[in-house]
C-alpha cells in the first residue's frame, strides 16, 4: 500500500509539471496493470458468469450518498436488480430542477474494454472509478473533478474527460493507467460562461477520438469542439475550441450515428439538429426536425434510429436516420413522467429510459421498423430526480 501511494505521488508530480506524453509513459510504468493472461482470465470468467455485456447501471445522484444500482438484463430485455454500490461521494441538485437534478447527459460512462465505470459526484466535485465484474462493482478511486459540479464524463483509449457545469464551466482531462486516473494539469480548459448558471449539457469524444465535443447552455448556447492529440498520441485538447453558436437553440444532449454525425437535442426549440464535424472542427448543419414535444433534452441512438427524451411531455420522439443523416419521424412513445437520460443495449435491441419524477427506468424493445414496445419498468431505489444510465 505504501509503495502504491509513493507511485501515485510520483505520477501526480509528473502530471503537474510534464508534457502529456511524459505523463502517459510515466503512468504506464509506475502503475503496471495486471498481466494480460491474468486480466484476460478474469474477464473471461466474468463473461461466463454474468452473460458478458448484459449489465445496466443507473446512478441515483442521492445528495446524502450517491450510489450506482446494477441490473442484469434477461434474455427478453427486462431488468433485475443485482446490487447497490456507493460512489463515496454525494449527488447534487441544481436549483430549480425537479426530474433532472444534474440537467445533463452522460453522468455515467462505461468502458467495456477495460471493465471500468466512471460516475460523477456533483455534490462532492469528484469522479468515482469502479472496476466492473459482471453486475458487481468494486470502487477503485474517487478523484477531484477539477472544477465545480461535474455533470458529464467521457473517455477514449487512455484519456478521460469530465465537464463541470458551475463557476463558468470547465473541462478537466485525466490519463487512465490500469484502473486509476491521474489528473493532467495542462488538460484543464475554462469555458468562460455565465458563472451563475448551469453551463454544460454534455461532453463526449467523437467515435474516432479525434475531437472532444461539449454542449453549452445558459450564456453559451453553442457546440464547442476541441481537437485532441495535437502534440503526440497522448496529447490533450487544443487551447481553444472551435465554437458553433446556436442562439436560442439551447443545445443539450447528443449522440452519434454509425457515420459519426452528431444528433443534438435543442431544448430551446424542442427539436433535434444533425451536424457533421469537418476536418477543421467546424460543424456543418444537415437539418433540424421539431419534436412537437416539451423539454427535448436527451438523445440516444439505437439500431439506426435516434430517440429524443422529452421531459415535460413524458415521451420519446423516434427518428430513422437516413443515408445522408436526414431524420424521418417515427412517432412518439409514452414513458413514465419526467423522461430524462437513456441508454441502448450494445446490440441496439433494447432501450432503457430514466423517468425522474418517480425514479423509474422504463424498458423498451426496439423493433425492426424503429417503433418501441414497452416490456416493463423498474423503480430504482433513491433515484427520484437522478440522471446517469449506461447499458452493456
Amino acid at each position: 500500500m505504501a509503495l502504491a501511494r509513493s507511485r501515485a505521488a510520483r505520477v501526480s508530480r509528473i502530471a503537474r509539471t510534464a508534457g502529456a506524453g511524459a505523463v502517459a509513459i510515466a503512468a504506464a510504468a509506475l502503475f503496471a496493470a495486471p498481466s494480460a493472461s491474468a486480466a484476460g482470465g478474469q474477464r473471461a470468467a466474468d463473461s461466463r458468469t454474468h452473460g458478458g455485456s448484459s449489465a445496466v447501471f443507473v446512478q441515483t445522484d442521492d445528495t446524502s450518498a450517491n450510489t450506482v444500482v446494477s441490473y442484469e438484463r434477461a434474455a427478453d430485455g427486462t431488468l433485475h436488480q443485482k446490487g447497490v454500490f456507493r460512489t463515496g461521494g454525494k449527488g447534487g441538485v441544481l436549483a430549480g430542477t425537479v426530474v433532472d437534478h444534474l440537467a445533463s447527459q452522460g453522468s455515467l460512462a462505461y468502458d467495456r474494454r477495460h471493465h471500468l465505470l466512471y460516475a460523477v459526484n456533483a455534490g462532492s466535485d469528484t469522479v468515482t472509478v469502479f472496476a466492473v465484474h459482471g453486475t458487481h462493482l468494486r470502487r477503485v478511486q474517487e478523484i477531484s473533478s477539477g472544477g465545480k459540479f461535474p455533470v458529464s464524463v467521457t473517455f477514449h483509449g487512455d484519456q478521460v474527460y469530465v465537464a463541470n457545469a458551475l463557476d463558468g464551466g470547465s473541462v478537466q482531462g485525466f490519463v487512465r493507467t490500469g484502473e486509476r486516473l491521474v489528473k493532467v494539469a495542462s488538460w484543464h480548459r475554462e469555458l468562460g460562461l455565465d458563472a451563475a448558471a448551469s453551463a454544460v449539457g454534455q461532453i463526449s469524444f467523437t467515435p474516432d477520438g479525434s475531437w472532444l465535443v461539449v454542449t453549452t447552455k445558459a450564456s453559451g448556447q453553442s457546440i464547442d469542439v476541441f481537437p485532441v492529440g495535437g502534440y503526440g498520441s497522448h496529447g490533450g485538447p487544443s487551447a481553444k475550441p472551435v465554437v458553433t453558436s446556436l442562439p436560442g437553440a439551447v443545445p443539450f444532449g447528443f449522440d452519434f450515428d454509425s457515420a459519426g454525425r452528431i444528433h443534438v437535442t435543442e431544448a430551446g426549440t424542442n427539436s433535434v439538429g444533425t451536424f457533421v464535424v469537418g476536418r477543421d472542427g467546424k460543424l456543418t448543419a444537415k437539418g433540424t426536425v421539431p419534436t412537437g414535444q416539451a423539454a427535448t433534452c436527451w438523445a440516444v441512438t439505437a439500431g439506426g434510429n435516434v430517440y429524443a427524451s422529452n421531459a415535460a411531455s413524458g415521451t420519446l420522439s423516434g427518428y430513422r436516420v437516413g443515408p445522408q443523416g436526414e431524420l424521418t419521424a417515427l412517432g412518439n412513445t409514452a414513458t413514465d413522467a419526467g423522461t430524462v437520460d437513456a441508454a441502448a443495449s450494445s446490440d441496439g435491441r433494447y432501450l432503457y429510459v430514466q423517468a425522474g419524477a418517480k425514479g423509474i427506468v422504463d424498458e423498451f424493445r426496439v423493433n425492426r421498423n424503429g417503433s418501441l414496445t414497452a416490456i416493463g419498468s423498474v423503480v430504482v431505489p433513491g433515484a427520484v430526480g437522478g440522471e446517469g444510465i449506461v447499458a452493456g
